[in-house]
């Protein structure tokens, strides 16, 4: 029994001698890999900082090649983007080394219970001049450089409103189209250019951009076409819609004049135009992608909708003038075809729409 008891408690003391090794070994793994990771973040934060210091360089000797200053003054900026570059290293490498050695003081570490590991340290300004820092985790984070100037911007382009034709010879009060059922829509794609390079007053956009144009025809009447003429005639049952969509594809291009408000960074300048009025004048042109014209009636009881995607004449080749007057990204918007709705006619008629434009930029 005494033999048993001695073997049970050898068992045991060596159980507990493995456990504590256990304990004492794993933390210094964890605090040793935790060490290695903020040794290499060290090397990282002097490389970005370094990095920084050449882009704010460079914009330094763009505004010196610009004459925006002198040589004196340009050699006085690099000074002081140096200093604040180097004191930016001391600073943020004083804090991962501080981490470094409460960890080499520590054994059991604070890596897995704390959750105040260092992995990146970021500092900075926001667009509205807002100094930030920020510390803890982020992988894989690049420090992003702007371009010291930048002439072109692109913005998506959102318009719709009331639709209709100006038809020769006829005055618009006497129009066969619905004013307010008949409607345009128009979506796209714009780039817009500063065309002086000390000044945004004046700009070229251009883009692409779908027209959609409807027209809803009055008195229960649809259109049909007889030899080569496209007209109005009434239909044989009782219409609950009549309309007509012509879908154009077409390449817009205005000239846009303005105020602007300059904003001035140490790396980078931009122009916004964002709650300033703005007028844009131009045109577009493009052609034809489809038509349609769709019917909804009742007959013996029973609803039809019919559909006629072809046959109706409708010009190819489309082009036509537009302008907008605009506060920030919203504007009051015109258009106009030059071209006719329906080609070889005798009497021409002429898309027109007005409505509201928007330029998400």
């Amino acid at each position: 029994m005494q033999t048993i008891t001695k073997y049970f408690v050898l068992i045991i003391l060596s159980l507990c001698v493995q456990l504590i090794t256990a304990q004492d070994t794993i933390p210094k793994t964890v605090n040793q890999a935790e060490i290695q990771k903020l040794k290499e973040t060290i090397k990282k934060v002097e490389a970005e900082e370094k990095a920084l210091l050449k882009a704010e360089v460079e914009a330094i000797d763009a505004r010196l090649k610009n004459g925006e200053i002198t040589q004196k003054e340009a050699q006085d900026l690099k000074m002081e983007m140096a200093k604040k570059r180097a004191l930016n290293i001391e600073n943020r490498t004083a804090i991962l080394t501080n981490k470094i050695a409460l960890l080499e003081r520590n054994e059991k570490g604070y890596g897995e219970e704390e959750d105040d590991d260092v992995d990146y340290i970021r500092i900075g300004s926001d667009d509205e001049d807002l100094s930030w820092i920020y510390i803890g985790k982020k992988k894989n984070d690049k420090p992003k450089y702007r371009k010291y100037d930048r002439r072109t911007k692109s913005d998506f382009v959102l318009a719709f409103g009331l639709n209709n034709a100006i038809i020769d010879g006829q005055s618009f009060d006497d129009t066969p189209y619905k004013i307010g059922g008949s409607r345009f829509f128009e979506m796209g794609w714009a780039w817009k250019y500063r065309l002086f390079k000390n000044s945004n007053f004046a700009r070229f956009k251009y883009g692409v951009s779908l027209h959609i144009n409807g027209l809803k025809p009055n008195d229960n009447q649809y259109f049909v076409k007889n030899g080569n003429q496209t007209m109005l005639e009434e239909f044989p049952e009782n219409l609950r819609k009549s309309k007509l969509t012509v879908t154009n594809l077409v390449f817009p291009v205005h000239f846009e004049f303005g105020p602007s408000k300059k904003i001035e960074r140490d790396t980078y300048f931009r122009y916004s135009t964002k709650r300033k009025f703005k007028i844009g004048v131009g045109g577009y042109a493009g052609f034809n992608i489809g038509t349609r014209q769709k019917l909804k009636y009742d007959l013996d009881g029973e609803r039809i909708k019919d559909k006629q995607k072809r046959g109706l004449n409708t010009t190819d080749l489309v082009y036509g003038l537009s302008a907008y007057v605009a506060f920030g990204n919203t504007a009051l918007y015109l258009k106009y075809d030059l071209s006719p709705i329906f080609k070889d006619q005798i009497v021409d008629q002429n898309n027109i729409s007005l409505g509201v434009r928007f330029d998400m930029d």
